[in-house]
């Protein structure tokens, strides 16, 4: 019996009977991270990272069952040895490790190896079996560094400012959005977001994480203040009536998926900006190579692809069927 199982619920060990992000309905759920896709409504009990726990209680409700444990941290069930890590991905987000009788497990979520600055970096953790996410696990994904995409993103805006042209960038709501917040400053002008975002603003700030100011835009927003503004909304409020106070602009998406060119024509988009919160395909590599484990488990991304390649560098890879994905909007975009 291996010590964590697929099931029709989710990933399962069977000797604490407990699921890491289950997506059926179970009474005891360990949880990486909140993006919906790991995170959901409907568990008896939740535990994760203690830096994840507003970030839950907003997403699911805040009368969940939920515990939460610092990095380094955790409980031991039925003899299996459960610790959280960083996983870099984003605020909050963890690898769970599972050891029992000197066998370890790692279920890493999602992941990304470069510090952003904003959540707790990435952590090598030794393992014998890696449970690892390939979103991006094809060699033509590899990642400029950071800093020069969001000096691309400030040129862009001061350009658009410039022509008193309203700058909008779509980004996820919970991660992505803060992490632009927090690295483009309001230098040029002052930084508007969609409401999902300001609400999940609120809770990093609630968590004493300090974000560069935001406002709220809605219908009476002033259109001389939205001209010179970087708006940063989900892609579903694009072409709504939310958009209404913006007279012209200019469209801007950060993602992973705009390293392919199509990927931003078919959304429509003025530019694309090379970005994401999961590792490049180098990122992938490296990390499966510093946990030492030779027993690899692909999940939500190129996952036969991604095995194939792992299986003739040496390891025993096998892919896991998973109802994991890239979070999307509400009008179902996945923004990598």
């Amino acid at each position: 019996m291996a010590l964590i199982e697929h099931t029709k619920k989710g990933l399962y060990c069977p000797i604490a009977k407990v699921y890491i992000d289950p997506w059926g309905k179970v009474d005891n759920a360990l949880i990486t991270h909140g993006h919906s896709d790991h995170a959901r409504w409907g568990h008896k009990y939740y535990v994760c990272a203690d830096t994840s726990v507003n970030i839950l209680k907003h997403r699911l409700g805040h009368d969940i069952n939920i515990r939460g444990y610092a990095f380094g941290d955790g409980l031991t069930v039925n003899g299996v040895k459960f610790t959280f890590h960083p996983a870099g991905h984003i605020t909050g987000s963890a690898q769970i490790r599972a050891e029992y009788q000197g066998e370890v497990w790692v279920a890493t979520g999602d992941y990304k190896t470069e510090d952003d600055g904003l959540c707790t970096p990435y952590e090598v953790v030794k393992c014998d079996h890696f449970i690892t996410e390939c979103t991006f696990g094809l060699p033509v994904y590899r990642w400029q560094p950071q800093e020069e995409v969001f000096n691309e993103i400030r040129k862009w805006w001061s350009d658009n400012a410039a022509q008193n042209k309203t700058s909008i960038i779509t980004a996820y709501s919970l991660g992505k959005a803060q992490r632009i917040i927090n690295s483009v400053g309001t230098d040029i002008g002052p930084i508007y977001t969609h409401s999902a975002i300001q609400k999940m603003n609120d809770v990093y700030r609630a968590s004493g994480i300090d974000l560069p100011p935001t406002t709220q835009m809605n219908k009476n927003s002033d259109p001389n203040q939205l001209k010179k503004a970087l708006v940063i909304t989900p892609s579903s409020a694009i072409n709504t009536p939310w958009m209404k106070p913006i007279k012209n602009y200019s469209l801007g998406i950060a993602s992973g998926w705009m390293a392919i060119r199509a990927h931003r024509k078919r959304r429509g988009a003025d530019r694309g900006f090379i970005l994401s919160d999961h590792c490049d395909w180098d990122g992938l590599n490296e990390s499966i190579k510093a946990t030492g484990a030779n027993h690899i488990y692909p999940t939500h991304g190129n996952t036969v692809t991604f095995s194939k390649w792992l299986n003739e560098q040496g390891y025993n890879a096998r892919p896991i069927e998973t109802e994991y994905g890239d979070e999307v909007d509400d009008d179902g975009e996945s923004q990598g």
